[in-house]
């Protein structure tokens, strides 16, 4: 077995697995440095693989009905859980009443509960005195930390010397995050120090050292957080490249996202993620979605940085047409297009160490 940070785990993911609103469970599923995996939760795709649906290759991580068949599952091949994580994002980040009850099932099995949504389980009376009699921790990862604890701006980005990377998207829940770590585990194979800096709950929960939880702060604060976040990979780890997982998209009504990135974490180049087949904002209806010619002007013009690729979600495309989107992308938009859930970020990698020596000393 890996090594882990915390210890084995059952995710959750009822109702959601292989949605927009699995996202958390899909990038546990994938990669993660925190738990190991050992069974998801949803109904709808019990007795199936959990890689196998989500990418198509299996990964032996198997999908149960229930919270009772997961752990039957895991006694049955030695597998201690010490912990039950929701999976779950939905809009809003609110626990459905199901959800509760499971997570209830989940305290009396003896289970610690890792939670990244906005309703605080250890605020919640009826689980937080179930947990204190099981004595289980409830970690809720969208709670503000301390304001003591917390980072204003200062300016000390500006000692950072080595490439940084913005991972920004056309849309939320588009697959920022999966595309930066791909893009990190591309670069350490090819012999680069390459850091991670995330900015949600699912990144913490892959076991990502820097990060700050954007969901948790008051505005005044993000952009220091970000900015100590990269400082602190940047004097700890001496990286080659620090790559910043974005949130949101500048245009989303939603989740309006990557204005302090851009200007806090004040990246050399930015990467855009983009799902061709997707025409409104994820969860709105109506709100169609800016063409890709906008998003990469403002970008460009925010942060006076060059959006240098697009990476694509291929969501809702067929298997054979994705290399003549990419193809086309690349030619109207004069820069490379990679799928690199489905190919790998190898030659997305080799792009960006091209711009290496040139951010060296700035």
């Amino acid at each position: 077995m890996k090594n882990v940070l915390d210890g084995n785990a059952i995710v959750y993911c009822e109702g959601a697995y292989n949605t927009t609103n699995g996202k958390t469970a899909h990038g546990l599923v994938r990669f993660t440095k925190r738990y190991k995996v050992i069974a998801v939760v949803d109904s709808r795709y019990a007795g199936r693989d959990a890689g196998e649906v989500l990418d198509g290759v299996k990964n032996n991580i198997p999908l149960f009905a229930t919270i009772e068949d997961a752990m039957d599952h895991a006694r049955n091949n030695a597998a201690s859980i010490a912990y039950f994580v929701i999976g779950l994002a939905p809009d809003g980040g609110r626990l459905s009443s199901i959800a509760r009850e499971d997570v209830k099932k989940a305290i009396r099995f003896g289970l610690n509960v890792d939670c990244g949504l906005h309703d605080f389980l250890s605020e919640d009376p009826e689980l937080a005195q179930l947990a204190m009699d099981k004595r289980v921790t409830l970690r809720d990862l969208r709670k503000p930390p301390p304001r003591n604890q917390l980072h204003f701006f200062s300016g000390k980005i500006e000692e950072v010397r080595c490439l940084k990377v913005a991972i920004l998207g056309t849309d939320s829940a588009i697959g920022k995050r999966t595309t930066a770590w791909l893009l990190v585990h591309a670069l350490q194979k090819a012999g680069y120090k390459a850091e991670l800096v995330g900015t949600g709950q699912t990144a913490w929960m892959q076991g990502a050292k820097f990060s700050t939880i954007f969901d948790t702060l008051v505005n005044d604060f993000v952009s220091g957080e970000i900015e100590h976040a990269v400082w602190s990979a940047w004097k700890e780890v001496n990286p080659d490249v620090i790559v910043i997982e974005g949130q949101g998209s500048l245009m989303n009504p939603a989740y309006p996202g990557g204005y302090e990135i851009l200007a806090a974490g004040r990246p050399n180049i930015v990467i855009l993620q983009h799902a061709p087949a997707r025409r409104e904002y994820d969860g709105f209806p109506g709100y169609v979605i800016h063409p890709l010619f906008k998003q990469i002007g403002a970008i460009e013009y925010i942060s006076d940085k060059p959006v240098v690729a697009i990476t694509i979600n291929h969501e809702d495309l067929k298997p054979e047409d994705i290399p003549g989107i990419c193809e086309k992308i690349g030619r109207e938009h004069k820069r490379p297009a990679f799928d690199v859930l489905l190919n790998g970020a190898d030659d997305l990698a080799r792009l960006v160490a091209g711009y290496l020596k040139q951010s060296a000393g700035k």
